[in-house]
């Protein structure tokens, strides 16, 4: 809604200073809006979809950004785009009384207390699913015991702040690396692109030219993330990031322009698969009580290394080459962090904040664990001897600390 207000008067702007207040106060809200979308989807998807979700989201944020040049020529007016643009943004105040088709997510209900809602969500859902929710068969029935327990008493919501993540042993330092390294590939992007400049002379190429390799790390990520794991590709991100960085300071004045620019392009893919898979990789790792402020807080670094891109064009080519060596050295440091970083993949969202911090390095190669597959249900029950449900959750509980354990997945 404040989006959509927000564009709309900055389409009626008097003056600059005017524009340029509504403006900032726009891209807020449109980043508060973008990560609630982002978590909604994330916490409504089993383990094997989250990545397919997620990365066919950013596809359609990419198409977004093809289009928007040929609306611009079709429009020929700022004011009346940025009319546009609200109009847009306001279509998706319509699924404002439609909760079915935007529902709240269950496991942060569950996750904070509000057990009422996510019943009522929950039984929505199996009702979707052609599941009568009265049938007393065996899962059915525990579902309805286990919510009618945690019911019980009429407990209050209870939310977490996110200064919650200090008083953690590894789950701020996950989220400090993972924020480290989008940074470093948002920040790193405005070296490639200076040194793609004089290849590529044209001022619409360079545009859709980055866009297309947006495409290309998307569709690489999700052929790669789930088949190789989360930290094994971000770690082959990284490393061709740096790589293609110092090759590029090394060589720039003896290399050949078509070696230039298949290391600019190199870089450019990189990058764009380090940003967009450390953000999944931080909302898999942080806890759902607190998983927006984490989740907003990395996105909020890489934010901040897009700000080299603009400082750049601001000091002209004087501050060209230290702005290089201080990225590409910090990406060499970032592939030294991504090694502390735990896996992921098909693995339940963590909920609290200590079963967050149950989610330690494993070894690299190690086999990847075997898939959950519904986020609000027990995974399912490994040969050997029966591990006992943890006494803080429920058996259904989304993320079952004691069940990866009995898998060694869990290494200091």
């Amino acid at each position: 809604m404040l989006a959509t207000g927000l564009g709309a008067s900055e389409a009626l702007a008097a003056s600059f200073p005017t524009l340029l207040v509504l403006r900032l106060l726009h891209g807020g809200t449109l980043a508060g809006a973008l990560l609630a979308l982002y978590l909604a989807r994330l916490e409504l998807c089993d383990p094997p979809h989250r990545l397919a979700f997620s990365m066919g989201a950013g596809l359609f944020s990419v198409a977004g950004t093809l289009l928007l040049p040929g609306l611009a020529a079709l429009v020929q007016d700022w004011r009346l785009l940025q009319g546009l643009g609200a109009l847009m943004s306001g279509l998706l105040l319509l699924f404002w009384g439609f909760p079915a088709l935007f529902p709240e997510s269950p496991c942060w209900l569950l996750a904070t207390d509000q057990v009422a809602r996510a019943r009522k969500i929950l039984w929505h859902f199996a009702e979707a699913s052609g599941v009568d929710p009265e049938d007393r068969s065996l899962e059915e029935s525990s579902l309805v015991t286990e919510l009618a327990m945690l019911s019980a008493g009429s407990p209050q919501p209870h939310y977490q702040s996110p200064l919650g993540l200090l008083r953690t042993q590894v789950t701020w330092r996950n989220g400090l690396i993972l924020g480290f390294s989008s940074l470093v590939g948002e920040g790193i992007r405005a070296s490639f692109r200076r040194s793609l400049a004089p290849q590529v002379p044209t001022f619409y190429l360079p545009y859709f030219l980055e866009a297309g390799l947006e495409v290309a790390a998307l569709v690489f990520l999700l052929l790669t993330a789930d088949r190789c794991g989360r930290r094994p590709v971000l770690l082959l991100g990284t490393m061709a990031t740096g790589l293609a960085s110092l090759l590029l300071l090394a060589g720039a004045q003896y290399l050949p322009g078509w070696t230039m620019l298949s290391l600019s392009v190199l870089g450019l893919l990189a990058s764009r698969a380090v940003s967009a898979l450390s953000s999944l990789f931080a909302a898999e790792v942080f806890p759902t009580v607190i998983r927006g402020a984490g989740l907003g807080l990395v996105l909020g670094a890489g934010f901040l290394g897009q700000a080299a891109d603009p400082l750049d064009a601001l000091h002209g080519r004087r501050g060209f080459f230290l702005q290089h060596v201080v990225f590409a050295s910090l990406a060499v440091l970032a592939l030294l962090c991504v090694l502390l970083l735990p896996e992921s993949r098909g693995r339940g969202l963590p909920q609290s904040l200590q079963d967050a911090d149950r989610l330690r390095r494993s070894p690299l190669l190690r086999a990847a664990p075997a898939r959950t597959t519904c986020p609000c249900c027990r995974p399912p029950t490994p040969a050997g001897p029966a591990t006992p449900p943890s006494s803080a959750s429920p058996a259904w509980w989304p993320w079952e600390p004691e069940w990866d354990r009995g898998q060694g997945l869990e290494h200091d």
